[in-house]
């Protein structure tokens, strides 16, 4: 009797596409431009106005009160570019970059009026997105011993996406599909207007235009329903490691008969937990938190006066 033929070789993933620099650019400015204008409304700021000399010159250090990866570098240098084009920025670490608390990130010279009234746009941008590439690395340090990647997801600040994005990869992570535009993705709601998984997957994977197709699925009886349709890309939802564990070896017996199927858990992943699903042999986990609830990385501006300020 034959044995059964081996499962087929499971070849590393391919590299993400670069995000859309052309794109980074005109959110980056855009988003800059709109954070500038809620800040200065018609007045400007009026304290920095008060209280310094228009003469006023000097330099403030970005520094780093906590240990993280920084992320968002751009966004400083496009606050100052478009309050005042005589403020310098030189940076003195890259984006993805390991800080340790006290570390200098950069330094700011030029007119203190212009230093002060960009310091809080430009450090809420560099927190935040520093934050996000922060705790993605803590996901991806977690799983470092595993062959699993950490995902991003679409619950991201509306209007901040690609920027956020880019700090996920900053921090070591992998983005999923941008929009709603640019890969299919069937959900529980998609499958209930459908009818059936079976008649989403089709409709998906025939009318995709040549996007990925990964198809949600919550239990097993789904998972295969969704691979005799057809869909060679699931998403476990809200799965615990004990049921993904399962869902990893159903899903290596249908790689038999099928080829290869990626398989990506999410729902109930965290810190504590990311590491036990990451094992199960899953390829990616894709963590929300990573976007909608990292803390912002504690990063101060000092500042030096010049002494003839």
């Amino acid at each position: 009797m034959a044995s059964a033929p081996e499962p087929p070789s499971r070849p590393p993933r391919p590299d993400q596409p670069p995000l859309d620099a052309h794109a980074m650019v005109a959110a980056s400015r855009d988003v800059v431009r709109r954070a500038l204008q809620e800040d200065l409304g018609a007045n400007g700021d009026v304290t920095s106005i008060a209280t310094i000399s228009p003469d006023a010159t000097g330099h403030a250090d970005l520094v780093a009160r906590a240990d993280g990866v920084v992320a968002g570098t751009a966004l400083v240098v496009q606050v100052y570019d478009q309050l005042d084009p005589r403020v310098e920025v030189t940076l003195q670490v890259g984006e993805g970059e390991r800080v340790a608390a006290g570390q200098r990130l950069g330094r700011i010279v030029g007119p203190m009026r212009s230093i002060l009234t960009g310091e809080r746009t430009a450090l809420n941008f560099l927190t935040h997105l520093s934050g996000i590439a922060t705790r993605t690395h803590a996901y991806v340090q977690a799983i470092a011993d595993t062959d699993c990647v950490v995902r991003d997801t679409r619950k991201t600040t509306p209007g901040l996406r690609l920027l956020e994005k880019a700090a996920v990869r900053a921090g070591g992570g992998v983005s999923h599909r941008i929009g709603l535009f640019d890969a299919l993705l069937v959900k529980d709601n998609h499958v209930a207007a459908a009818g059936s998984v079976t008649a989403a997957t089709r409709r998906a994977i025939a009318r995709c235009g040549g996007r990925p197709v990964q198809v949600e699925v919550d239990a097993l009886d789904q998972l295969e329903e969704a691979v005799e349709a057809g869909a060679r890309d699931l998403l476990l939802d809200n799965f615990s490691v004990e049921q993904t564990r399962v869902a990893v070896e159903r899903v290596r017996e249908l790689e038999r008969t099928h080829g290869r199927i990626l398989l990506e858990t999410s729902g109930n992943v965290n810190l504590d937990t990311v590491a036990d699903y990451a094992r199960t042999g899953v390829d990616r986990v894709s963590v929300g938190a990573i976007t909608h609830s990292a803390p912002q990385l504690d990063i101060g501006l000092d500042i030096h006066l010049d002494p003839a300020g």
